[in-house]
């Protein structure tokens, strides 16, 4: 299979023999948001809720989701597989069964869930399987990891919603994995808040131009 899967087909996920075993240590994750200046792990204020959402490269997406009104923290990790506290290099072998997703905290008075997703929706091109654009792999898969029950029943409700719009428009059928959250693990030190410490760093967020109706609109 070679070292990290070399040579092995990215976009397909794992058999539970290939995953790495990983590791039992935690990822050391900076005290400080760099852009916000708030902290980076709980104890979340009271009264926040947090969501954990894959658009593709991780990096475009934390900007993204960091600059809506309501949001207190954000971070990037991974999550949605089987290694525990993978290294971003395991997860790019396609040997984790991780994809990169940004851990979201707000406050949903300001912004809800269904305001998220429709953020979350319209950022990236939910059907494409495993990959946005030109970055191909499992890790690149749209997912969103729900928190509880009124989690997932938004998250399928929006699906649905976006789904006829898309279908409108010409585009197939959506891939985005709706999932119980497992374990969030952090990514790496540099992978947070990227684009604010590297503001000419690469950005693969990108749309399909389709609006996602607010839950309760009719179709266009």
């Amino acid at each position: 299979m070679g070292f990290f899967g070399l040579g092995r087909d990215k976009s397909r996920m794992p058999q539970p023999e290939e995953t790495l075993s990983g590791r039992s240590d935690a990822m050391r994750v900076p005290e400080a948001h760099a852009a916000l200046g708030v902290p980076m792990q709980p104890p979340w204020p009271e009264g926040t809720e947090t969501a954990v959402l894959g658009l593709g490269c991780f990096w475009g997406a934390e900007r993204l989701f960091w600059q809506l009104d309501g949001v207190h923290s954000t971070a990037v990790g991974y999550a949605g597989g089987a290694t525990p506290n993978p290294k971003y290099e395991e997860v790019c072998s396609g040997l984790t069964g991780h994809t990169e997703v940004v851990l979201v905290v707000h406050d949903p008075e300001r912004l809800s869930f269904a305001q998220l997703l429709r953020v979350f929706w319209q950022a990236h091109d939910p059907t494409q399987g495993m990959r946005q654009g030109n970055d191909v792999g499992t890790q690149y898969r749209s997912a969103i990891y729900f928190q509880d029950a009124a989690q997932q029943r938004i998250a399928e409700e929006s699906r649905a919603a976006y789904q006829q719009q898309l279908m409108i428009a010409g585009y197939g059928a959506i891939t985005t994995d709706i999932e119980a959250a497992g374990e969030f693990y952090y990514a790496e030190a540099y992978h947070q808040q990227y684009l604010h410490k590297n503001p000419g760093g690469y950005c693969g967020i990108g749309g399909t131009g389709v609006t996602c109706p607010a839950l309760g609109e009719a179709a266009a």
